[in-house]
């Protein structure tokens, strides 16, 4: 997504600015071309030549000395980039481009633009709540600037709150998103994933085998596709992807839950249920653990078993459902594998299920997926798990452009 793009990284002063020595890292692993240019006060923290280092080009730092690319680098960089990125981004810097205030190569920079801006901030958390900050925010919102961050944690002063700067590989992954064709723009789409837990007692329970990586990879190229996503995931130890709705839950009547309760709040054009959903649970949860015998006898034996909502056909079965996708997680391969997915894409009324092989893709990076419908079947890969979801959308986003949007 990145080869070749050309991206200036403002720096402006503040002691998250080291963190943006590894953003050019990242950006330039990606394929990216980056130009550094540097505040005074940016330059008491780490020094052009380190950026210079990094990125094979001259760190910029003045319009008062002569340049490569010529004799007024703000005219220049504004012509050439594909993207600006402030990293980290000050209180003063956003007030400046918010009233286009030029009195330094970053700042007139910014009013020169010509491409996409990106503004990450990184400030005390009393500043960022100020009045004053939300509004120069506001403005440049407005304008089209698009803000990640800042987080909430313990800032380099001592005070906690919102005002740390996002973490580069996050940026670095947005970014990598933001050029990708948005096939869904104007979308909005949920997805479910992980495994679901079923507790039997405070200490047990049961799971499927789920590590969430192919339902988080699905959300985040929603996102990079300019979808509205959220994101209902089981319990799993990954991160959402940056501005991915995540609701979280344990058990599949909550997941259940969960999707109802945000069909029923508004339209939803895209439904993809990765989720390893549990089929069974236990009819009772036992307030205490239960022993492995009771006078002898194995106490899980007597367990009664009740069938979980089935996640996937509740929605394919609502009035006016969204573009419907299953996944089936089989031990099988070439035509066995077709005909599972195709027996379960009828029965549970979804648009298309992706079928691939659990004992190849469970805990992998990569993934090789079938998308099987009624009377289609497409093969990818094998491929890692974003480049699966990628082609994944692209099959969703054709189904959708056959279909009103939904109101």
């Amino acid at each position: 997504m990145l080869q070749g793009k050309r991206i200036t990284l403002i720096v402006t002063g503040g002691i998250a600015a080291f963190k943006s020595c590894e953003a050019a890292r990242l950006l330039m692993k990606s394929g990216a071309e980056v130009t550094a240019v540097l505040t005074e006060h940016a330059a008491e923290f780490v020094t052009p030549l380190t950026f210079e280092a990094l990125t094979g080009r001259p760190a910029l730092t003045t319009e008062w000395r002569k340049h490569p690319g010529g004799p007024m680098p703000h005219i220049d960089l504004a012509r050439t980039s594909d993207l600006i990125l402030v990293m980290p981004a000050t209180a003063n810097i956003i007030a400046k481009a918010a009233h286009g205030i030029a009195d330094n190569l970053a700042s007139t920079l910014l009013a020169a633009r010509r491409s996409p801006v990106i503004f990450v901030p990184a400030m005390n958390e009393a500043m960022w709540k100020a009045p004053a900050a939300a509004r120069n925010v506001e403005a440049l919102r407005l304008d089209g600037a698009v803000f990640l961050g800042p987080v909430p944690g313990l800032q380099a002063c001592g005070d906690k709150g919102p005002g740390r700067m996002m973490e580069p590989r996050e940026v670095a992954e947005f970014i990598e998103g933001f050029f990708a064709p948005k096939v869904l723009a104007g979308r909005r789409v949920l997805i479910t994933a992980g495994p679901t837990y079923e507790a039997i007692d405070p200490v047990r329970g049961i799971t499927n085998r789920s590590s969430g990586r192919q339902g988080f990879a699905l959300a985040r190229a929603a996102r990079d596709a300019g979808a509205e996503v959220t994101l209902v995931a089981g319990p799993v130890s990954l991160s959402a992807p940056v501005n991915v709705r995540r609701i979280d839950v344990v058990s599949a009547r909550e997941m259940d839950a969960a999707v109802q309760e945000e069909l029923d709040g508004g339209p939803c054009d895209l439904f993809i249920g990765v989720a390893a959903v549990a089929d069974w649970r236990p009819g009772a949860v036992a307030e205490r653990k239960l022993k492995k015998t009771v006078m002898g006898v194995p106490a899980l034996a007597d367990l009664i078993w009740v069938e979980n909502p089935d996640v996937l056909t509740r929605v394919g079965t609502r009035p006016n459902p969204p573009v419907t996708i299953g996944f089936a997680a089989e031990t099988a391969e070439g035509a066995m594998l077709t005909a599972f997915a195709r027996e379960k894409c009828v029965r549970k009324h979804a648009s298309f299920i992706v079928a691939n092989d659990a004992r190849r893709a469970l805990n992998a990076d990569t993934n090789e997926i079938r998308i099987v419908g009624p009377d289609s079947e497409r093969v990818f890969g094998p491929a890692t798990k974003l480049e699966c979801a990628r082609f994944i959308l692209e099959c969703a986003a054709e189904l959708l452009a056959k279909r009103p949007r939904q109101a």
